[in-house]
C-alpha cells in the first residue's frame, strides 16, 4: 500500500498528499452512541441501559453488550462498505464510554479499545473514519440522540462540562495523532446553543487545545441549531471542515410525497437544492470544503412511498456531487427503518420486542420512526391551549408544537415505556442474552438492495 497521508484542508478541497479526496460514506449510528429507533428501545440510552441491567442482571447485561459491541460492526461490515465504493465512516460515540460522571476527567481505556476496533477494521479496507462525539456531558442539544432524557441542553451553561470535553478531546487527539486513516475529529454533534453566545468561543478554545496535541488532523465542526446555522461561528478556523446536516422534509416519517407537500411546503428537486445551498452558504462564502455530515430518508415499507424516497436520495446525491460535497448517509445499520443493513425481521431479538414496537408506534414515542396519529386526542388540546394562551411562545430550537411533542411523546411517554422494553428480556440467561446481541452481526442481517444499487451508482 502506498504511503498514507493525514488528510488536510486546502482551500475548498480535502487533500491526501497532492490528491483531492471526496469523503463518501455512512454514519454508524446505534453503536457507541445508541438511539432508540435504531435498536428499538424507548427514551435515552442511559435509561435503556439501567433498565436492561435490572432485568438481565450484571452478567447477562455485560455479556449482551460485550457481544453487541463486537457484532454491530466488524470486518464484514467494513468490507461491505468498500464493496459499495465508499471510503469513509463517521463513528458516533457517547462520552460515557470514556468517562464516568462519578469520576470526571478520568479517561477509560475501554473507550479506545472500542474505537480502535472500528478504526482498524475500516483502515484494513482503505476506509477513513471521522470520530464524532455524539453525546456530551450535560447534553449539547435538546433531544434523545445526545442521551438527553429532558429537553434542556445543559452543556452550554456549565463550565465543568466544557472542561471535561476539552480534556476528552486532548486524550483522543493524543491517541490518534499519528493515524492517517482517521480523517479527523467531529467534536460536537448537532450543537444547540439556545443563546448562540457560547458555541463560537468554545470551538475556538477546543481547536487550540486539540492543535496543541495534534496539529495535523482536520476538525469537522457542526453548525449551531443541529448543524444548520453558521453565522454564530465567526471566521473559519484553519484546517477545519464545516459540516451541514441536510435532512429533507419528504424523507421524514411524516413526510409527504416527493415531489409534493410536506409540512405545508411543496418540495421538489429544486427545493431540495435550494435548502442545500442555504445550509452550505457559509462554506462557499468562506472558501472551505463542504461535508454533509448527516442526511437521508427513512423508509416506510410502502413500496410506492419508498420509491419516492429513493428518488429523493438520488437527487440529493446528484446535488452533492455537482457541488463537490463530501457526505455521510445516516445510518448504516438498524432494525429496519433507515439502514442499508437491517436485523432480520424473524430474528429472536425482533420477535421479543415486536409487541413493544407496536405499542411504541401507537403512542408515537419515536421521534424518528413514528407519527402522532395515535395520540392526537392528547396533543390537540395542548396545542390549542398554547396557540390561544401563549401565541408568542417559541421555544428553541423549533417552536412550540415540536416542543410540546418533545415533552409529551419523547420525554413523558418514552420514559413510561423504558421498563416495558426491558421486560421483553425477562427470564433469559447470560448465554441467551449474548446470542440475542449476535442478531446484529452482518452475517445475520439483510441488506437493502435498492439502496446499495443507488450508492454504487453514486460512487462510480
Amino acid at each position: 500500500m502506498p504511503q498514507q497521508h493525514v488528510l488536510r484542508v486546502e482551500g475548498t478541497r480535502i487533500m491526501a498528499g497532492d490528491a483531492p479526496v471526496t469523503l463518501r460514506g455512512f454514519g454508524l449510528g446505534g453503536w457507541m452512541n445508541m438511539e432508540n429507533f435504531i435498536t428499538g428501545y424507548a427514551g435515552s440510552e442511559s435509561q435503556q441501559r439501567r433498565a436492561l441491567r435490572r432485568v438481565l442482571g450484571e452478567e447477562g447485561y455485560e455479556r449482551f453488550f460485550a457481544r453487541f459491541m463486537t457484532a454491530f460492526f466488524g470486518p464484514e461490515d467494513a468490507a461491505f462498505l468498500r464493496s459499495l465504493g465508499l471510503n469513509s465512516l463517521r463513528v458516533p460515540f457517547n462520552y460515557r464510554h470514556f468517562e464516568s460522571d462519578d469520576e470526571p476527567f478520568v479517561i477509560r481505556a475501554e473507550g479506545f479499545r472500542l474505537l480502535d476496533q472500528v478504526v482498524d477494521a475500516c483502515a484494513s479496507q482503505g476506509i477513513y473514519t471521522i470520530l464524532d462525539l455524539h453525546a456530551l456531558p450535560g447534553a449539547q442539544n435538546q433531544h434523545w440522540h445526545s442521551d438527553n432524557p429532558t429537553q434542556w441542553a445543559g452543556f452550554w451553561g456549565q463550565r465543568q462540562f466544557q472542561d471535561r470535553v476539552v480534556n476528552l478531546w486532548e486524550n483522543i487527539a493524543e491517541h490518534y495523532r499519528d493515524n492517517p486513516w482517521v480523517a479527523g475529529y467531529n467534536p460536537v454533534n448537532e450543537p444547540a446553543d439556545a443563546h448562540g453566545t457560547a458555541i463560537g468561543p468554545f470551538y475556538r478554545r477546543l481547536e487550540a487545545a486539540i492543535r496543541a496535541v495534534d496539529p495535523d488532523h482536520i476538525l469537522f465542526l457542526d453548525g449551531n441549531r443541529y448543524s444548520t446555522q453558521f453565522d454564530q461561528l465567526g471566521d473559519p478556523l484553519p484546517n477545519c471542515v464545516y459540516t451541514a446536516h441536510d435532512y429533507a422534509l419528504p424523507g421524514f416519517v411524516d413526510g409527504g410525497p416527493y415531489p409534493g407537500m410536506s409540512r405545508g411546503q411543496y418540495v421538489d428537486r429544486d427545493a431540495v437544492e435550494r435548502t442545500f445551498l442555504q445550509r452550505t452558504a457559509y462554506m462557499r462564502e468562506t472558501g472551505t470544503p463542504i461535508w454533509v455530515g448527516e442526511f437521508g430518508p427513512v423508509y416506510t415499507g410502502d413500496p410506492e412511498r419508498d420509491v419516492q424516497r429513493y428518488r429523493l436520495l438520488e437527487d440529493q446525491l446528484e446535488i452533492f456531487a455537482r457541488h463537490d460535497a463530501s457526505w455521510a448517509l445516516w445510518t448504516f445499520k438498524d432494525i429496519g427503518l433507515q439502514g442499508v443493513v437491517a436485523v432480520e425481521p424473524d430474528s429472536e431479538y425482533l420477535r421479543r420486542i415486536a409487541p413493544f414496537l407496536e405499542r411504541k408506534a401507537r403512542f408515537g414515542v419515536d421521534s424518528w420512526g413514528s407519527t402522532d396519529a395515535g395520540v392526537r386526542d392528547i396533543l390537540e388540546p395542548i396545542e390549542r391551549l398554547f396557540e390561544t394562551e401563549f401565541p408568542d411562545f417559541r421555544p428553541y430550537p423549533w417552536g412550540a408544537r415540536r416542543w410540546i411533542h418533545g415533552h409529551v411523546r419523547h420525554v413523558m411517554l418514552a420514559e413510561a415505556m423504558v421498563d416495558e422494553f426491558a421486560r421483553a428480556f425477562e427470564g433469559i440467561g447470560p448465554d441467551e442474552a449474548e446470542s440475542l446481541a449476535d442478531d446484529f452481526a452482518f452475517s445475520n442481517c439483510r441488506v437493502r438492495e435498492d439502496l446499495t444499487a443507488i450508492l454504487r451508482r453514486a460512487t462510480n
